[in-house]
């Protein structure tokens, strides 16, 4: 099996990147996206990441359908609670899927769809506020 192909920074439809907006806003990590077109399977991307405990990962998946739903976009169908470390939702375009840490290493999906695009999600820059530190 080859190695999935990388790339740090790339154009999404808006509401892949609505998803990636409001995953970092939760403080997603390892956010992957794996692009699925050529493949032109049941869904262009996959969108994937992780949360470090239930609670986190129930925040997340609450965030992103939030965010999309403000947009009126709400998922087909969603999967897991959370609490078996894995929450699915199902938008057609896109799936988005949000795993505790002992979880995506066990389904390895990254490795399962290996030939596709695999493109890493950079940790956003942290945000320096001036004028709010004891000193200033």
């Amino acid at each position: 099996m080859t190695p999935p192909r990388k790339r740090s920074s790339r154009k999404f439809p808006a509401q892949v990147q609505r998803v990636i907006d409001a995953a970092h806003d939760r403080k997603a990590i390892d956010i992957v996206v794996l692009d699925l077109r050529p493949a032109e399977g049941f869904t262009d991307y996959f969108v994937i990441m992780t949360g470090q405990n239930t609670r986190q990962i129930q925040a997340i998946s609450d965030a992103i359908q939030e965010s999309l739903g403000a947009k009126g976009v709400k998922p087909a169908h969603i999967e897991g609670g959370g609490s078996g470390g894995w929450i699915l939702l199902d938008y057609f375009d896109f799936i988005v899927h949000i795993f505790s840490p002992d979880t995506r290493a066990f389904y390895a999906l990254e490795r399962l769809w290996g030939s596709a695009e695999r493109i890493d999600i950079p940790e956003p820059a942290p945000s320096h506020h001036k004028g709010l530190g004891a000193g200033d």
